[in-house]
Order: C-alpha cells, then structure tokens, then sequence
C-alpha cells in the first residue's frame, strides 16, 4: 500500500550523454531540478571521463565511479586456470567470455583499430594514424620499463612532445596507464620516468614475466581506484628505484603515504635484494607476490604470497 508522503526511488539511467552536444548544461538542469525521490547514473566510454573537465562544471553534483576491467576480486575466483585466461585475453568481458581464442583476438584487434581511428583521432585531426598506432605497438613491448620518450619518439619517427601528447590521450581514453616513481621521504628515488600498463592484458607482448606483471599493475590500479572513488582518499600505484638502480615493482600510496611495497615474480621464492633494502631502511610493510609459489611464509617481516591469493583479497 502507498504510504502517505512516500515515493518510490526512481533512476534514470543516460548512456553516452557526452556525445550530445551542451550535455552539461542539460545535467546540471536536470539534476538542480530533479524530484528528491529521482537517482540520476550517467554512463559512457572512456571519453566521457576526458570531456568531464571540460566546459561549464559539474562540481559537487556528482559521484565518480570508475569501471576497469574483471579482477579477480570480481570473478571470486583465484584458480589457475581463471589466472592464465586473464593473462592470455585481459579482463574486459568480451574477449574474457568469447568462446574460443580466436574470437578474442579478432575482438582486440577491431577494439584497439576502432579506439585509435574513432576515439583518439577526434582530439586532434592532425593526427597522424599509422604513427598512433606505431606507437601503441611498441608500448606494448615496453611494459614495466621506464618510459623514454626520446627513444620512444626515434623510433616512432617524430619528436618527443608529440609522443607524449599521444601517450597523455592513451591515458585519459583508458587504454593505458601511467605509474610514477614515488619520491616523497624516500630518498634518492630520483627516477623520473613513469612506467607504462595496459588496462587490457590481452595487448601485452613479451614473455610470462612480463605479463604477470602488467596483471598485477591492473589489479592493484583497480583496488586503489575503489579506494579513491568510495572511500574518498586520494590514492596512486606507484614504484621505487634510486639512483643505485634498486628498484621494486610498485608501492600503494594513499594520502600520499606509502602503505605496503610490492614485488613481482613469476616463479621466485627468493626474497628480492630491493625489497629487503626499502623494508629495512624505511619500515614499510613488504610483500613478494609470486605466481607459482607452494607455501606461503614470512621472511624476515617480509611476506612471501601466492598472488592469487592476494589479489583476490583485495578491497573494490
């Protein structure tokens, strides 16, 4: 029976609202005008989060939710089996789900040509597509290496700043991400060059190795976007490298505090030189995540994890 005074929660649900042009003047209306029994779920691609800064503000009528692809969290699922089908076709559902392998690597093919002809190319006309996806190919071997961008640019064929505007519109679409050395009361983690992933695993080329390790970028960059987007506490995946080349994978920072440092190995249950070096000098919580690793132990303070146990651990 209807209550006297109460109204059912309505939603209204806009997909792709961006391509519509003034679409932000439209939601502000909409929203400063809504019935308080009325939900309002914005959705779209990742273009939606580009424009999102443009133009007249949202601020303060709004919650941001981010949508990356499947972790194990998600799947409830840490198997191995679930582990290789995420390194071999990433964590977006249609590749993930498709029937044979085939069929995901025809998905990918057509996702990555449609990104860069329809989604990259409309910020800026002039730019050039085979150089585009020039550049797309080679980070993809360049997974988890500093970035250079003057080698990148000679190789490519065209200068520094154009690489960089490339790899700023490769981050903002959600086709990749950037992880930047953590600097703040370490010292000497001078390296100034960020890391590059991929948010789907599927693009990664290169060795087992390579690959767990962009797997493991993805899941922990998931983890802190929920921390950041629920919680909201500004947080960032991060590495560490000194000058004397010691380096570890990645370091979760929340409010710019280092919490826990993180290596990654395929199959070593040798704890890390760097690991031991950061953990004693700096009495931060470490964690070696190993993907063919028999028995968990503590080493020292540091923890030895089977990543899929871990990883699928993780707070979203």
């Amino acid at each position: 029976r209807k209550m006297r005074g109460w109204a059912p929660i309505m939603r209204l649900v806009l997909d792709e609202l961006h391509k519509v042009a003034g679409w932000k003047n439209y939601l502000k209306g909409l929203y400063d005008t809504r019935p308080a029994h009325l939900q309002i779920l914005v959705t779209g691609s990742a273009r939606l989060e580009t424009f999102r800064g443009a133009g007249d503000s949202l601020a303060g009528r709004y919650f941001r939710h981010r949508l990356d692809p499947l972790s194990l969290v998600e799947l409830w699922d840490a198997s191995a089996d679930t582990i290789d089908r995420l390194l071999r076709r990433g964590g977006f559902p249609e590749p993930y789900l498709a029937a044979t392998e085939e069929d995901a690597d025809r998905w990918r093919v057509l996702y990555l040509d449609g990104l860069i002809r329809d989604d990259v190319l409309d910020f800026e006309k002039a730019h050039d597509f085979k150089a585009m996806q020039l550049t797309v190919d080679l980070l993809r071997e360049r997974v988890g290496a500093p970035l250079s961008l003057a080698s990148l640019a000679r190789d490519v064929g065209c200068a520094p700043n154009t690489i960089k505007r490339y790899v700023e519109i490769l981050e903002a679409l959600f086709i990749l991400f950037r992880v930047a050395p953590y600097h703040r009361n370490i010292a000497r983690s001078i390296l100034k060059e960020p890391k590059i992933y991929f948010y789907d695993n599927g693009l990664v080329r290169g060795n087992d190795g390579g690959r767990f390790e962009n797997f493991v970028a993805g899941n922990l960059h998931k983890h802190l976007n929920a921390v950041e987007d629920y919680r909201g506490k500004r947080a960032a995946l991060r590495y560490l490298r000194t000058k004397e080349k010691k380096e570890i994978d990645f370091a979760l920072e929340v409010e710019g505090q280092p919490l826990q440092l993180i290596e990654v190995k395929w199959a070593e249950n040798v704890i890390s030189p760097a690991l031991r070096y950061f953990h004693g000098k700096y009495q931060l919580p470490a964690v070696q995540l190993v993907r063919h690793l028999r028995h968990e132990q503590v080493v020292d303070g540091i923890e030895l994890r089977v990543a899929g146990s871990y990883l699928s651990a993780l707070e979203l």
